[in-house]
């Protein structure tokens, strides 16, 4: 079950490179509650088709127009929009609030430069995370990769608390890899989580060689893989926007899983199992030569510590854990 990933600036690249104006809207900052968080973003064509969403709908009108404005003088703005009650309760909010939202054009005067929309495009499809910076007033844009940028602590902090925002003059969007979720073991577990894990926004592998246990109808739409899970680990790519659960209380399978994930900079790693079942576990990988810094990587017994026993409850301990350690970066071991 695969979790759809935006595709705003890939829309405005393809215009772009099409020979048709384009322009990126993005929230850069917030107040109150406000339909969409800093960093969401609009892709608008000159022909005013849209991709993405800043308000939810509430001012997209509005934001669409200063585009087209852009477009034609070549100057990147910042548009300030305040979101009545009634606009926020249309979309699911108790109350309103106000948004400012950059409306940068492609490759139009000081707007985005088309290689750096490129550039970005292709850092994305390459699970690179980057920031895009920009800096109002004199509207220069690059885009921050690594520690070669003086903004490269800001970024970096950025990029792990998966949250946009400014930093001093500059204002840095983060471009994080989609979230994924390699689950190893199609049991009952696995049946609830995969299915909550997706509505989350997790792209999610289920691995299980055990070809009876991973079927379409025990997983409608989910991605399964019947190799060993250390191949279809090693296939699928472990980084840091990757969790790793393992299901099978079978050491033959998951433990492959677990090695190939402590190998990897993976943000979670969880395994089912009890008190005993996990001391036998680090035993083995204490055998395999892994150390304690590594092996307390691992979340086990898994899941948040909420008295869940039935298959579905796990599977809501699980993925709360797995949030928690994604949102709360201190919190991981």
């Amino acid at each position: 079950m695969t979790a759809a990933h935006d595709q705003i600036p890939e829309a405005a690249l393809a215009w772009a490179q099409g020979g048709r104006p384009a322009a990126l809207a993005t929230v850069i900052e917030t107040w109150g509650s406000a339909p969409r968080p800093v960093g969401s973003q609009l892709a608008i064509s000159g022909e005013a088709e849209l991709v993405g969403s800043v308000s939810g709908g509430c001012v997209e009108g509005a934001v669409v127009a200063e585009a087209v404005e852009a477009l034609a003088d070549g100057e990147p703005r910042i548009l300030e929009y305040g979101v009545s009650d009634a606009e926020a309760f249309a979309v699911g909010l108790a109350c309103g609030g106000r948004i400012r939202v950059l409306v940068d054009p492609v490759g139009v005067g000081r707007g985005l430069p088309p290689d750096l929309l490129a550039a970005l495009v292709s850092a994305r499809a390459a699970r690179t995370p980057v920031a895009l910076a920009v800096r109002p007033g004199d509207w220069e844009h690059r885009l921050v990769t690594g520690n070669g940028d003086p903004l490269w602590p800001e970024a970096a902090g950025a990029l792990v608390a998966d949250r946009s925002g400014f930093a001093g003059d500059w204002f840095l969007g983060v471009h994080n890899p989609p979230l994924r979720m390699a689950i190893v073991g199609a049991v009952h577990i696995a049946q609830a989580l995969v299915p909550m894990a997706a509505i989350a926004g997790y792209d999610v592998l289920v691995v299980d060689p055990r070809e009876a246990f991973a079927t379409p109808a025990r997983f409608p739409g989910a991605a399964l893989v019947h190799d060993w899970p250390d191949a279809a680990l090693a296939a699928f790519g472990l980084d840091t926007r990757t969790a790793v659960v393992t299901l099978t209380h079978d050491p033959k399978l998951d433990d492959p899983a677990i090695r190939a994930a402590l190998a990897a900079p993976v943000f979670y790693i969880g395994c089912l199992g009890s008190t005993r079942t996990h001391a036998k576990r680090v035993a083995r990988l204490t055998e395999a030569g892994f150390d304690e810094a590594a092996i307390a990587r691992i979340h086990a017994p898994i899941g948040a510590d909420i008295g869940a026993q039935a298959p579905a409850e796990i599977a809501v301990a699980i993925l709360s854990q797995i949030t928690e350690r994604l949102r709360r970066p201190a919190t991981r071991p």
